[in-house]
């Protein structure tokens, strides 16, 4: 079964797999691989790209590659290998684009209120270091709190590429009808996605996320979305 997989969807299923284990045996990967904020002293350039491949747990990962399963090979056979990469990893990457610039915005805004309530933003790095030794009022303390989770959570998975995989399909195959949980007649496919983003921006813009970058969501099905919409007039040349 595995086998009927088209290539890249094969290998890409499999990048994935084999990351996640390497993750769970070589913990300081995590660290490496995983995205942060351009601006954090955790990041490194090759995050941009390595971080579609980590994943934060069995659910994570398995959710993700089975939607890949499910949407990458007819992609894969109508696009071609070609534009079939250029669509995840650009997806990927409008993910993470957009996901650090909401991050951006939200910086400003802190550190805004903070010089507003007279702290001084060059002690901000020591203050980081020793937050429980700085005086500081309660509403400072909850405003750098906020600053250190921009600056060193991570952001991991493939979800902004496989929503460019989703977006695009939907896209080029919008009446496509597919099963959704706890709905028991499918739906088409076009109906599904809109819904789906506007949720996630709702959720990344409101903070109420629960830990899930669902900004990266819709940054990926943005990229995902364009380059169907390019690629569509000349669907059928592809190959």
């Amino acid at each position: 079964m595995f086998n009927n997989i088209p290539p890249i969807t094969r290998n890409l299923i499999i990048i994935n797999i084999v990351v996640y284990l390497a993750a769970l045996l070589i913990p300081q990967l995590d660290y490496y691989l995983a995205g942060y904020y351009p601006f954090s002293s955790n990041f490194k350039s090759w995050q941009i790209i390595t971080h579609m491949f980590m994943h934060g747990s069995p659910m994570h990962i398995l959710f993700n590659m089975f939607t890949l399963y499910s949407f990458g090979p007819i992609l894969e056979q109508s696009l071609g290998d070609k534009k079939y990469i250029i669509l995840y990893f650009l997806s990927g990457l409008g993910a993470f684009f957009l996901f650090n610039l909401w991050n951006f915005v939200e910086v400003q805004n802190i550190t805004n209120h903070l010089v507003e309530s007279g702290y001084d933003l060059q002690n901000l790095a020591e203050t980081i270091q020793n937050l429980k030794s700085t005086p500081l009022t309660a509403q400072q303390q909850s405003w750098i709190q906020e600053l250190i989770g921009i600056y060193y959570t991570r952001m991991l998975g493939a979800s902004g590429a496989i929503f460019g995989v989703i977006a695009a399909f939907a896209t080029l195959y919008p009446e496509a009808r597919i099963g959704i949980m706890f709905i028991p007649i499918p739906v088409k496919v076009k109906y599904v996605l809109p819904v789906v983003v506007i949720g996630s921006i709702y959720l990344g813009i409101s903070g109420n996320g629960g830990g899930i970058a669902h900004l990266a969501h819709v940054g990926g099905a943005i990229v995902g979305f364009i380059l169907a919409k390019i690629w569509k007039k000349h669907l059928y040349r592809f190959k």
